[in-house]
């Protein structure tokens, strides 16, 4: 379905019950961030929120793709998978051998229609332009202060246009834009991304680079700029491939090499300049729950800014999860689903990448086995493709089990698992976003091989066996530093601890695996998942949160084998993963850690006292407060 623009879609959003007007103030410096942080984490998703009164000309939206039914509404669909579907038979369609004429005329209506996705360059203005800014200023614009300790307020939800300047190809993404002044940004992409690779060639070429960034308009530009195309595939294809009719653009007035939705709420004209000095941007609190710490960036420079009569203006806040941004990732997992079967891996049933995994960290795949090795063929297709060259562990996974069945899985995973011969660890590019890692977009990968095993695969039958374990009592009380153990998936058969700890030495949590696998009592047991001590590990979602976030598998890996005691002539084997914050005096880590991300208490006071009037329904507490006790120091890097 195509919106004619994005009050059509807030409208639809009014009439489905799925918006909230907010006519109390609420104050963008933090305020709309921790509202809308306590909105989001209800089940479900709660509802999108508009903003009406913020102190500025414009309202703002947030949580606008906030739940699963918000998403499929955006995209115009029932059901995510449906734009899967849709997808592999159109893949299905173009691939088919075409023996006669007949075959081909088949294909022709099909052809049509992909001609009618791709985006068309109107003349004249667009509804973008209908008001022009005499003087460019985007302080008064609402962008919002997410948490306490950010940089400054962030443009959170901006589609960002750039060009190629050899080939003119267009780049549409999504990077953070820190506001610096009234017509300064920062331009927050990263070396792996293509408009650094576009503001490189303007370099070697010793131009500027023109650039413009939409607001708003149909709620799919926001979604397929967040998309993991291919290279040189233009996203805005995409968005009429699923809005089922094409994106009309218009040139920008100060720039007019760059063209924009012309049914966009703002736009905001600029360039980059290479002889510029780069500017410090940051910190930020980012979709991983934790600050991105500050580092240098290249300077936007706004040459205009043009904006809707009755504009609205668009956001959102990523933080701990769950946010908005889980929906976003959930639609990628199941619209690339398709892709990724056709031309990448063909055995692929199924894909989830858990919450707790914020996207890269933790990715499950279900495939269809047929031949032993082929979850390492699969492990280095997905690790070798587009975006999933960030993902950290991969859990593979056969079609005898349900993956979005955690419970199920996980049992079903040890029952299948030699933790010496089916977890491969590996190097390779990482997120910059991840602080775990010893150097700065480079570390450790694990791949989980979870399939039932054919017998080519099996170096020792013992080590699939899953034997009954039961901890005596006072057992954690055994071990220097530990604050809980969590034993409750012992009786769910899952033969997994999880242990908080707090470090007091160098070396303790390797002396502290190998202590706790002495012990006859832990025999049967494959793997122990460490936290710190500030974390409860009877919280199994926060602990995996942790654990992904703070573990890089190559370096926190601590495998252990001994002679077993209870069985004589076989061995006990039990892989041990650290998942506690790492620091110079006890882990040798040489980079900055970074703290989680909370509301600071004033803010959180200022929503409880205006709760009632916001029309929100029952009180809900700051889901920071939760967290409180786990922050080590008030600043964005961890003070201990």
């Amino acid at each position: 379905m195509a919106f004619k623009n994005q009050q059509e879609f807030i409208r639809l959003l009014d009439q489905e019950g799925e918006l909230i007007r907010i006519k109390e103030f609420v104050d963008p410096n933090l305020e709309i961030a921790e509202i809308t942080d306590r909105v989001s984490k209800t089940p479900g998703g709660g509802k999108a929120l508009l903003f009406d009164n913020t102190g500025y000309q414009f309202p703002v939206l947030m949580n606008a793709y906030g739940s699963e039914k918000r998403m499929c509404l955006a995209l115009g669909v029932s059901k995510l998978d449906d734009v899967a579907h849709e997808i592999e038979k159109l893949f299905k369609l173009v691939a088919s051998p075409k023996e006669n004429i007949l075959d081909k005329l088949r294909l022709l209506p099909k052809l049509n229609q992909f001609a009618s996705w791709m985006p068309k360059v109107k003349s004249g203005r667009g509804e973008c332009q209908q008001v022009v800014m005499t003087e460019p200023d985007i302080t008064k614009l609402p962008v919002i202060k997410c948490w306490p300790k950010d940089g400054g307020p962030f443009v959170t939800l901006p589609v960002i246009h750039t060009k190629d300047p050899n080939t003119n190809i267009r780049n549409v993404g999504m990077y953070r834009m820190q506001v610096f002044g009234p017509t300064l940004t920062g331009m927050h992409w990263h070396k792996h991304k293509v408009s650094a690779r576009h503001f490189n060639e303007y370099k070697k070429l010793n131009k500027r680079m023109p650039v413009a960034v939409a607001l708003g308009g149909d709620p799919v530009y926001a979604y397929s700029a967040t998309a993991p195309l291919p290279d040189n595939v233009d996203e805005y294809m995409l968005a009429g491939f699923l809005r089922k009719k094409k994106v009309e653009l218009v040139r920008c007035i100060t720039q007019p090499d760059i063209e924009v939705p012309a049914d966009a709420d703002f736009v905001i004209e600029g360039y980059v300049d290479p002889h510029d000095e780069l500017v410090w941007e940051g910190p930020f609190g980012d979709h991983t729950g934790y600050y991105s710490l500050p580092d240098w960036y290249p300077r936007f420079h706004i040459t205009a800014i043009t904006h809707k009569n009755n504009a609205v203006y668009p956001a959102t806040i990523v933080g701990i999860p769950p946010q908005e941004d889980a929906y976003l990732g959930k639609a990628t997992e199941r619209i690339f689903l398709a892709p990724i079967k056709m031309a990448m891996v063909p055995e692929i049933l199924d894909m989830d990448m858990p919450v707790e995994g914020v996207f890269h960290n933790l990715v499950i795949a279900q495939i269809k086995k047929d031949y032993a090795g082929q979850g390492q063929k699969v492990m280095n297709a997905m690790w070798g493709a587009g975006q999933m060259m960030f993902n950290k562990i991969l859990v593979l996974a056969d079609e005898h089990v349900k993956i979005q069945d955690y419970e199920a899985l996980a049992r079903y995973a040890f029952r299948n698992m030699d933790v010496v011969n089916d977890i491969t660890v590996s190097t390779g590019p990482m997120d910059v976003l991840d602080h775990s890692c010893s150097k700065l977009g480079f570390g450790g990968k694990m791949a989980i091989d979870a399939t039932t095993k054919f017998i080519e695969e099996i170096e020792d039958i013992n080590h699939l066996s899953v034997q009954p374990v039961m901890l005596p009592e006072g057992f954690a009380g055994r071990f220097p530093g530990v604050v809980k153990i969590n034993a409750s998936l012992l009786e769910k058969n899952i033969p997994c601890l999880l242990v908080s700890v707090k470090k007091e030495k160098a070396g303790h949590l390797r002396e502290l695996h190998e202590h706790i696998c002495t012990s006859p009592e832990v025999e049967g047991i494959k793997m122990i998942l460490y936290v710190e001590h500030t974390v409860d590990a009877d919280d199994l979602g926060v602990s995996l949160w942790r654990l992904c976030n703070n573990m890089d598998p190559k370096r926190d890996s601590m495998l252990i084998q001994r002679a077993s005691t209870r069985e004589p002539g076989k061995n006990f084997t039990c892989l041990g993963l650290d998942g506690t914050i790492k620091t110079k005096a006890f882990d040798n880590f040489q980079r900055d850690w970074p703290n989680i991300i909370i509301a600071d208490d004033a803010t959180i006071k200022s929503v409880d006292e205006k709760w009632e009037r916001l029309g929100l329904g029952a009180f809900l507490a700051s889901p920071s407060l939760k967290f409180k006790n786990q922050v080590y120091g008030e600043e964005a890097v961890v003070s201990l």
